[in-house]
């Protein structure tokens, strides 16, 4: 299963993956117009954390047990069995929160003015996710488990419990 992976060691908290994100989720997919034209800005799949020096953004990671999914009351919340991706039907979102409060992460942000849930959705049109394209350090990776690997230093969250 596909997850965007961070190095914690090269993430500088510059906050653009976090802006190209809410761009691509714009209606215009403009990053000018995103944030100047656009009447509704999206919320961001992503935000970007600073815990003392280290830096990274808190995204959904796909879960392969997903508190989400089994916490969703109307189903709204399921996996993609075509990409494995957990996502969100917003047409069968009725804003009860409950997949927020699940989420070992934190990963995912009421949108309020929509009554839906907002996350990270893999960016499905694109073969590489925006957030990763576009990070100027090359901090993030999409890919398996990148935990363990050469030159990257990342922790992970699975079914609440952490690992890596």
């Amino acid at each position: 299963m596909n997850r965007v992976y961070v190095n914690e060691q090269v993430c500088m908290g510059c906050g653009l993956c976090q802006v190209y994100c809410q761009a691509e989720h714009s209606m215009s997919k403009d990053i000018i117009k995103a944030f100047n034209r656009d009447l509704l800005r999206p919320l961001p799949g992503l935000r970007v954390e600073r815990k003392g020096p280290v830096c990274f953004p808190v995204q959904c990671q796909h879960c392969d047990e997903a508190w989400c999914v089994y916490s969703c009351l109307t189903g709204a919340m399921h996996r993609d069995m075509a990409t494995g991706a957990v996502v969100v039907d917003r047409d069968r979102c009725v804003g009860c929160w409950t997949c927020i409060v699940a989420c070992p992460y934190g990963a995912l942000v009421r949108n309020t003015t929509a009554k839906v849930v907002a996350k990270c959705d893999l960016c499905p049109e694109r073969e590489v996710p925006v957030c990763v394209a576009n990070c100027p350090n090359e901090a993030l990776m999409v890919g398996e488990d990148r935990c363990g690997s050469p030159n990257w230093d990342c922790h992970r969250v699975e079914g609440g419990t952490e690992a890596g």
